[in-house]
């Protein structure tokens, strides 16, 4: 398929982000490249509301050691997605899991149907892997953390 990117933070990875990323890579092709721009930390908790468990530079370490990812970009730019889209090399695809579906991925990324054509890109929804994500591990550790401290008392 060409050159395919996917942003996000890529908190805790897990058996999610592996998914993801090896069905990238497999949309890819043999001679295609799948590009990952992580949010920065500054940009996640302005999003989300808290900061990352993983620093930028930890969850650089780790995405860029698998093997399914070719690229990792940092999104300098904020909200405005636009400037590390269209860094060299340009992809042609742009993948986002379906939970991004029923939200507006267009106002989030800043861009509309006019840009993607104009720049000659796609965007596509694959199928989430439900039961798993950070916020899920981390509401996981929170209750086994409660538990321990009860056991203790």
């Amino acid at each position: 398929m060409g050159i395919i990117y996917n942003g996000g933070t890529f908190d805790l990875f897990h058996a999610g982000h592996v998914r993801l990323l090896k069905r990238l890579k497999q949309m890819a092709g043999k001679d295609g490249k799948v590009i990952v721009a992580l949010n920065t930390d500054e940009f996640v908790e302005k999003f989300k509301g808290a900061k990352p468990i993983m620093s930028l530079e930890d969850r650089i370490s780790v995405v860029s050691a698998c093997k399914y990812v070719d690229e990792v970009r940092v999104n300098f730019s904020g909200e405005d997605s636009k400037p590390t889209i269209l860094q060299d090399p340009k992809p042609d695809i742009i993948i986002t899991g379906t939970d991004w579906a029923n939200r507006d991925y267009y106002a989030q990324m800043q861009f509309d149907e006019d840009w993607l054509d104009k720049n000659e890109i796609v965007l596509c929804f694959i199928s989430y892997t439900s039961g798993i994500s950070t916020t899920a591990l981390k509401a996981r550790i929170v209750d086994e953390v409660k538990l321990v401290s009860k056991d203790k008392e």
